[in-house]
C-alpha cells in the first residue's frame, strides 16, 4: 500500500530541516494569541527551531486552558481567529471548548484512516458521537479525506445500526474498541451478516483479546491516539508495532509534572506541540503516559513511535470513551449532603468497560444517587452505598482495576 503523503517517509536529516522552518512559524502564531502572550511574553521565535529549544518553553495543561476559557470565552485567547471563525464550537466534559474546521484533514484523521486500508470505495460506519463532542466529526472529516462515504451512525441504537450496515453494505468501522463487539454480536443474535473487514478505533483502550476476536471474524482493527483538543497524535500501521507520531504534531516524553524530557525510551507524561495554524497549542500537556519505541516502523514510515498509551499521569480515567476526572467525582459528592466521599471503579466485564461507583454514606436513594453518576459522570455504572468510613483511606477517588498487557 502506498503512503498517505511524502512526510510519512522523509529522512531524519530532511524532518529536522522541517520543524527548524515550520516550528518558528508556529510559535509566532501562539504568541499573536493574546492567551499564549503570556507564557511566551519573552520568546523569541526565531531561536526555537528544535526540540531542545522547545523543551525550555512551558508546558500547558488543561486545568490552565480551562481557567483562561472561563476568563476568555469560549477557547480561553489561544486561537489565532474567533469563535465564529470556525465551522464548529464543541463541548468536551469540564466543560472544556474546542474549535473544529472542515478543511482538507483538519483534525489530521485521513493519515491513520489510509494506514487503516480505508479509502475509495469503502463505507464507514461512524460510531463516535456527534452530540457536543467532536469525536464524530474528527472521524468523518479523516474519512472524506481518503475518499470513504460515511454512514454517521453515533452511538446506540444496536439493532438499527445492525439493519443499517447490513442494508447498506458498510465495510469499515469507527468508533471506541468495544462496541463494535455489540454490533457484531446483535448482528449474530439477529442472524444476519455484516460486511466489516477492517476497524479503525479509538477513545480507549484495545485489548489484545479483542483485538484477536475481531481478527478472528475476518476484521483488522488499528488503534489510533488523539485528543479533542490535538485530534490525531499517533497511529498504528499494518506493521502494528508501537503507534507512528502523526506528520504535524511534535510529541515529547516528559517527567510528569514538570515538563523536563525523560531519557528515551522511560514512560513520561505525553506533551504534544500542535502545528495546526489555527490552534497552535505549544506543549500541551496530555496527562497520558507513554515512551518513545526505539528505530522506524517496519511499514516505512519514518517518524519517531510511542509505545501507546500507558495510563494516565493523574487519576484521570478513561471509561467506554470518556473521560472520568477527579473533580467530577467531587461535584458528585457534593450534590448530596449525606455523601461522605466516593470512589470510582474502572473495570473489564468480558471485553466491555464497567464502572462502578462506590458510596460511603448512611443513607440515600440508590436511585437518585444513579440519576446524579448519570448526570454528572456522563456514563451509568452499579451503585455500591457503603458504610462511612468503609473505603481505603489512600487518597483514590479514581481507580482503574484494567490491566493493559
Amino acid at each position: 500500500m502506498t503512503h498517505f503523503d511524502t512526510l510519512e517517509t522523509r529522512s531524519d536529516d530532511q524532518r529536522t530541516a522541517d520543524l527548524a522552518r515550520d516550528l518558528p512559524e508556529q510559535i509566532a502564531r501562539a504568541k499573536s494569541a493574546h492567551g499564549f502572550a503570556r507564557l511566551l511574553a519573552d520568546v523569541d521565535p526565531a531561536a526555537i527551531t528544535d526540540l531542545q529549544a522547545l523543551a525550555a518553553l512551558p508546558v500547558l495543561r488543561k486545568s490552565e486552558l480551562s481557567r483562561a476559557q472561563s476568563e476568555h470565552p469560549p477557547f480561553g485567547g489561544f486561537t489565532v481567529k474567533p469563535a465564529h471563525g470556525f465551522a464548529h464550537v464543541f463541548q468536551s466534559p469540564g466543560p472544556i471548548y474546542e474549535p473544529g474546521g472542515t478543511d482538507h484533514d483538519w483534525w489530521r484523521m485521513g493519515r491513520f484512516l489510509h494506514a487503516a486500508g480505508i479509502g475509495q470505495g469503502d463505507i464507514v460506519q461512524n460510531c463516535f458521537g456527534y452530540h457536543l463532542t467532536p469525536a464524530g466529526m474528527i472521524f468523518e472529516n479523516g474519512a472524506r479525506a481518503v475518499g470513504a462515504a460515511v454512514l454517521p451512525a453515533g452511538t446506540g441504537q444496536t439493532e438499527l445500526q445492525v439493519t443499517a450496515a447490513r442494508d447498506i453494505g458498510c465495510t469499515a468501522y469507527a468508533g471506541t474498541p468495544d462496541y463494535l463487539k455489540v454490533i457484531l454480536d446483535k448482528a449474530e443474535e439477529m442472524g444476519v451478516t455484516l460486511s466489516f473487514t477492517r476497524a479503525a478505533v479509538g477513545g480507549g483502550a484495545l485489548f489484545p483479546s479483542l483485538r484477536k476476536e475481531y481478527a478472528d471474524r475476518g476484521i483488522s482493527c488499528l488503534q489510533c491516539y488523539a485528543t479533542a483538543d490535538l485530534g490525531n497524535i499517533a497511529y498504528e500501521s499494518a506493521a502494528m508495532e508501537g503507534m507512528i507520531v502523526d506528520e504535524h504534531v511534535i510529541v515529547e516524553i516528559v517527567t510528569p509534572g514538570t515538563g523536563t524530557p525523560v531519557a528515551p525510551g522511560e514512560v513520561g507524561e505525553v506533551v504534544v506541540t500542535s502545528l495546526n495554524p489555527d490552534y497552535p497549542l505549544i506543549r500541551f500537556a496530555t496527562g497520558d503516559m507513554s515512551a518513545v519505541l526505539p528505530g522506524h516502523s517496519p511499514c516505512g514510515r519514518t517518524n519517531m513511535r510511542i509505545k501507546g498509551w500507558m495510563g494516565r499521569a493523574d487519576q484521570t480515567t478513561k471509561i467506554k470513551g470518556m473521560f472520568v476526572r477527579p473533580e467530577q467525582v467531587a461535584a458528585l459528592v457534593d450534590k448530596h449532603a449525606e455523601i461522605v466521599k466516593a470512589r470510582v471503579i474502572a473495570t473489564r466485564v468480558g471485553e466491555m468497560d464497567a464502572m462502578t461507583v462506590q458510596i460511603e454514606s448512611s443513607g440515600g436513594d440508590d436511585a437518585a444517587y444513579a440519576r446524579s453518576v448519570a448526570e454528572v459522570l456522563k456514563l451509568k455504572g452499579v451503585i455500591e452505598v457503603v458504610a462511612p468510613g468503609s473505603l481505603p483511606k489512600d487518597g483514590l477517588v479514581i481507580e482503574d482495576q484494567r490491566r493493559y498487557d
